[in-house]
């Protein structure tokens, strides 16, 4: 059984000699010994079903993921494990993020040079740090909230700029519907950073005059997540009793 964890994060340990042939065949990201990758799990119609770091320190690899899906993630690689050498566990080891000042332990975050560090197993960080308005400003989805199991696409997340993906690899659960959407498609939805004046409950739906244009996210110093259909967005939208205003000239590499 996986349980919660204080901090909101679990960190699984996967051992046994066939853990890096196991995880190739699943996930969006290869692990690489020493380094911590970012990757995530999709369905075969390539739904996000749960996004976590992966790190190969040796003779076992460790995947860190919010604990609320952690134990859904721990059904769905036990039910792909089959007959393979591969062991699946609590490792029972805290997370500590940061800025600045590392444990020496410490690796530093590969979506984004501006979220710092994790460490594993040590204490540190810092409960004051604005995670959300980092993560605003260089449109960073968060699980749960941007990132819906079963619903969202990852490279509409983001996902290529966030190096959470290896098109590269071969194949993965959900491989096939993102090379399609990589190399045959034109993305007509996505998340992006927009400026707002007010606030709307996350979830609100964004309206351009009396069309559906996307929905409403994480907001933080007169800026927001919003999911949005490219082909609608322009000029003032609104979203509830906020405006929203979104220019492409600007917006970060998708």
């Amino acid at each position: 059984m996986i349980g919660e964890k204080a901090e909101g994060r679990t960190v699984l340990r996967i051992t046994g000699g066939d853990r890096t042939h196991f995880l190739h065949g699943l996930v969006t990201n290869d692990a690489r010994p020493g380094q911590l990758v970012y990757s995530a799990l999709l369905s075969p119609q390539g739904k996000f079903l749960a996004d976590f770091f992966l790190l190969d320190r040796g003779d076992e690899i460790l995947l860190d993921v919010a604990s609320d899906l952690a134990p859904g993630l721990f059904r769905r690689l036990s039910m792909y494990k089959l007959r393979a050498d591969v062991k699946i566990e609590d490792s029972g080891l805290s997370v500590a993020r940061g800025l600045g000042d590392a444990p020496e332990s410490a690796l530093a975050d590969p979506r984004h040079a501006e979220l710092g560090w994790r460490a594993y197993g040590v204490q540190g960080g810092d409960p004051q740090i604005n995670w959300d308005a980092i993560r605003v400003s260089h449109c960073i989805p968060e699980t749960g909230i941007e990132l819906i199991p079963e619903d969202s696409y990852i490279l509409e997340a983001g996902y290529d700029r966030l190096h959470g993906v290896d098109h590269r690899k071969g194949c993965y659960v959900g491989q096939e519907v993102t090379a399609r959407m990589k190399h045959k498609t034109v993305l007509r939805k996505g998340l992006v950073t927009v400026e707002i004046d007010g606030v709307a409950p996350v979830g609100t739906e964004i309206m351009a005059g009396d069309k559906p244009a996307g929905t409403l996210f994480t907001q933080s110093g007169g800026r927001a997540i919003a999911y949005l259909r490219f082909d609608r967005a322009g000029g003032d939208m609104t979203a509830g009793d906020a405006v929203l205003r979104w220019s492409e000239a600007g917006q970060h590499d998708a």
